[in-house]
């Protein structure tokens, strides 16, 4: 992507100012002017946003300095008039009134105003602005303007010289063309090479009026425009165009040229509008193509094997459409290629044995497709790449050796059917930060050199047939690491004992996942990691979390230990938990006193055989939204307090045996309560319909015991 944002910066400057300090000129400047200039400066103020500073600064403007001099202003050496003002990235801020001295200055032929904070109307306060004749170039482009670019505005310009035009919004820009005012645009200014109106509200253009643009028309951008229907394929066909950039326009739909492309189209951007279609193999035809961008559209058919003559090549995107078919054998031959996205189609086949070229590829995105065969080596090899992506495919495995130092920076394979073992790194991979290799058909341990991987920050093994022991000693020389998941692997285990009474440090880690694994013990080894997120469901956890085990774990967001053998919690791990779930142990006894944890809004443990009362603890959880103590042995009385929580959502104490002050002799309500979980039958007491009638967010209760008394209706 940075290939394509230096492009059009590059298009921006080739049409803009060629230098933001003018040279000195050998004549003074003409004292009316330098007062027009001067008298310009007093009607806006200059204001810097934070962390930010002009360009120009128009402060340092000085009567007794040659206005020739001044930043931003530039003179005809031969005249002495000010044929040039540069302000971009000025921090202006103001209107540009109809009686402004600027407008003055006839012999203006280029005027920059571009990301600056300026505003009102054109039509209203700049119309001035279109009276210059000789005026070549004028770029208001992100600034505050507003109002229609309409029919009227037009009939007073004089811009028969004008060549480039910017008018593209900002956040704060407003800016519309009215039904006929774009089409008087085309007729009248025959001159036009550049015109960037990106973001201009162009929902009531007739795309017909396209046909009306000038043959020299080498630079067209409207980019979010709003605008709608089918644009009209003669555009692609204007014999100088060399850029063309119709993205983010969701419902203009159309159809790429079979023939007779531009022959020096340079930079063609459609991304996220509706094309239709196909690829024709004139493509192949574009030989000064260096950025290609259809991403989100309805193009479809096969891509054409016509890429050996796009040697100028930097950007292709095609994915998201609806691409079928083999993967074009040329597309790997373009040699300055940086970024190849050919992500979410339907592509399908093996990958070339050998690849020489693609020496500059940084990103290579194959997401969601149906490629097949093996995962090459070459692909480790190429010397650029910083991004592989090839997710979601058909790919095979073993992986091969990595044979040679790659720069490779973020590899994922997700979700193949890549088999075999994962391949001994060797140190090939030093520069990895996220390798993803979840949901494959891996088997074997862990190589011992993924742990060498020292700048890792991600590393994703789920959902394989990996086996072996992730000693502590080792995990912790990823010092990077931040998101650690090998779940779903039922023969991982993890080693938790200490050697030589080591503190491990994991500087940086927040998220560690060993759901469904062979874990036999609580890692207490984590307990002074940054750690944010725990799950250890799916286990063979056993015994009990003891006091010390359950003190530091400071920043600690969500624990899952549920499904495991644990019988006894003597602390509840962290002081700043949100989501607590213990379903499914052998806990026994009370339940544990709960801290008051103010953030903590999940409490589940069910399915345990715990005894005793609800503790009043319970009281100082505010955020409370899901309760369940279902499936245990408690008794006594539900606190009155839990009718205050106004965020609660679920409450299940089903077979909870209670007191016999819930079972009052009133008639029972019964009904069925279809939501997004299992329907369920509420069977409430009197005294319990008044704690709970406040519960008005609360989406299911579950008490499953002989309760009585009248639901109250508002609870629904």
């Amino acid at each position: 992507m940075g290939s394509l944002c230096l492009l059009l910066v590059i298009f921006q400057l080739s049409w803009s100012l060629s230098s933001s300090v003018a040279p000195p000129s050998s004549y003074l400047c003409l004292p009316n002017e330098r007062d027009a200039l001067l008298h310009f400066k007093t009607t806006i103020s200059v204001y810097c946003y934070r962390d930010s500073y002009p360009r120009i600064d128009i402060e340092s403007w000085n009567k007794n300095i040659d206005c020739c001099s001044w930043e931003g202003v530039k003179c005809d050496n031969m005249t002495g008039h000010v044929i040039g003002i540069h302000l971009s990235h000025s921090c202006l801020d103001g209107s540009l009134f109809a009686n402004n001295n600027l407008f003055q200055l006839q012999n203006l032929q280029w005027l920059d105003l571009s990301s600056n904070k300026l505003g009102g109307s054109l039509l209203e306060n700049t119309s001035s602005l279109f009276h210059f004749h000789g005026l070549r170039r004028l770029n208001l482009a992100y600034n505050a303007f507003d109002g229609a670019i309409s029919t009227e505005l037009f009939s007073q310009l004089c811009l028969s010289s004008l060549v480039s035009l910017g008018l593209s919004g900002g956040v704060e820009q407003y800016l519309r063309f009215d039904g006929q005012g774009f089409d008087m645009l085309a007729r009248n200014l025959t001159k036009l090479r550049n015109l960037v109106l990106d973001t201009v509200e162009m929902s009531d253009v007739e795309l017909n009026s396209f046909l009306n643009l000038s043959s020299p028309l080498e630079h067209l951008s409207l980019s979010g425009c709003k605008l709608h229907g089918e644009f009209p394929t003669q555009a692609f066909q204007l014999p100088n165009l060399k850029v063309l950039d119709l993205s983010w326009n969701e419902n203009l739909t159309g159809y790429l040229p079979n023939t007779n492309w531009s022959r020096g189209l340079e930079l063609l951007d459609l991304s996220y509008c509706a094309f239709r279609g196909s690829i024709s193999a004139s493509f192949g035809n574009l030989t000064q193509i260096i950025s290609v961008d259809l991403h989100e559209n309805s193009i479809e058919g096969q891509i054409p094997d016509v890429f050996g003559n796009l040697r100028k090549l930097t950007y292709l995107r095609f994915s998201s459409c609806n691409l079928s078919g083999p993967l074009p054998i040329t597309i790997f031959n373009l040699t300055k290629i940086t970024h190849l996205d050919l992500s979410n189609n339907h592509l399908e086949g093996p990958f070339p044995n050998h690849v020489s070229e693609l020496q500059f590829v940084e990103e290579l995105l194959l997401v969601n497709n149906s490629i097949s065969g093996g995962v090459p080596s070459w692909l480790f090899t190429l010397p650029s790449l910083l991004q592989l992506d090839l997710s979601y495919n058909k790919l095979v495995g073993p992986i091969d050796r990595i044979q040679k130092l790659s720069s490779i920076q973020e590899v994922d394979l997700s979700y193949n059917n890549i088999g075999g073992s994962i391949p001994d790194f060797n140190f090939d991979l030093v520069k990895l930060t996220y390798l993803d290799l979840s949901s494959n058909n891996l088997s074997g341990p862990i190589p011992d050199s993924i742990f060498d991987l020292v700048n890792l920050t991600s590393l994703y093994l789920s959902s394989n047939n990996l086996n072996g022991v992730i000693k502590s000693d080792m995990l912790s020389k990823l010092t990077s690491l931040i998101v650690l998941d090998v779940s779903s692997n039922s023969l991982i285990s993890l080693s938790t004992i200490i050697r030589n009474v080591v503190n491990y440090s994991f500087p940086q880690l927040t998220d560690v996942n060993f759901s469904g694994c062979s874990v036999r013990q609580f890692p207490n080894f984590f307990q002074t990691s940054q750690l944010s997120n725990l799950d250890l469901s799916k286990n063979m956890i056993s015994g009990g979390i003891s006091k010390w085990e359950a003190e530091g774990w400071e920043l600690l967001h969500s624990l899952d230990l549920s499904h495991n053998c644990l019988t006894a919690l003597e602390q509840i791990p962290g002081n700043n938990l949100a989501y607590l779930n213990l379903h499914s142990n052998l806990l026994q006894g009370p339940i544990p006193q709960i801290p008051i944890l103010m953030k903590l809004s999940v409490i589940i443990f069910s399915k345990n055989k715990l005894t005793g009362n609800i503790p009043s603890s319970i009281c100082n959880l505010s955020l409370l939204r899901v309760l369940d103590l279902s499936e245990n042995s408690l008794t006594g009385t539900i606190p009155d307090c839990l009718g205050n929580f106004r965020s609660l959502q679920l409450l299940d104490l089903q077979g909870m045996g209670v007191s016999d002050a819930w079972r009052e002799h009133v008639p029972v309500v019964v009904r069925e309560v279809a939501t997004g979980w299992p329907s369920v039958r509420l069977k409430l007491g009197a005294r319990a319909a008044a704690i709970f009638s406040s519960l008005q967010r609360a989406r299911i209760w579950t008490l499953g015991n002989e309760f009585t008394g009248t639901l109250p209706t508002k609870l629904f």
